[in-house]
């Protein structure tokens, strides 16, 4: 009669050691909403808070997957997305994306700055706006490379892409360090069952 392989003692050893292994190569995935401006909403900033908006979005770390929720009263205000240049004269004519729903949802699918202003005329030029970086852009500006510059990311945008190796803050031996740990304690757990060690 041969003997059951899942009543020893190893195969128990085994079923830990893969735990142990899937536990050390997790991904840390988090994805947040934002609501843009926190309590303040999203309007025209009074004059002891113009710069609101850019406070707001430097203690902030925007990352792919997470989207910025804009709310306003609908009858009021609207929300539009724009080039840089837009951005730095408050030129509302030609927006990449228009949203007027008082309840509007922008998410982030790519990295690089993205440039919002109210639609109203004469609110941007009281500090209704605001720039958003996702990743590692220069605080001076955001060039889009070749292949982005053809489209702007908008509510609705491609499907994300990671961030290359380049971009991440961690080395590739420190990103790469859990999954070597996870092999050699699988290779240690299955050298233990087979009676190797």
């Amino acid at each position: 009669m041969a003997s059951n392989p899942r009543g020893s003692s190893h195969w128990h050893l085994l079923q830990s050691a893969v735990l142990l292994s899937l536990s050390l190569v997790k991904s840390d995935v988090s994805c947040y909403q934002y609501k843009v401006g926190d309590l303040d909403a999203w309007g025209v900033p009074v004059s002891t808070s113009e710069q609101v908006y850019d406070k707001w979005s430097s203690y902030h770390n925007f990352t792919i997957g997470d989207s910025l929720l804009f709310l306003y009263p609908p009858s009021e205000d609207s929300l539009i997305q724009v080039t840089e240049e837009a951005y730095n004269s408050c030129n509302l004519k030609d927006p990449i994306l228009t949203l007027n729903d008082g309840n509007s949802l922008f998410n982030i699918t790519s990295l690089g700055a993205f440039f919002f202003t109210s639609g109203v005329a004469g609110h941007c030029e009281k500090s209704q706006k605001i720039r958003i970086a996702v990743g590692n852009v220069s605080a001076s500006g955001y060039s889009p490379s070749p292949s982005s510059s053809q489209s702007y990311p908008t509510v609705f945008g491609s499907i994300p892409q990671a961030p290359s190796a380049s971009s991440s803050p961690l080395s590739l031996s420190e990103q790469s360090f859990p999954v070597a740990a996870a092999v050699a304690v699988g290779f240690t757990a299955y050298a233990m069952v087979r009676g190797l060690f």
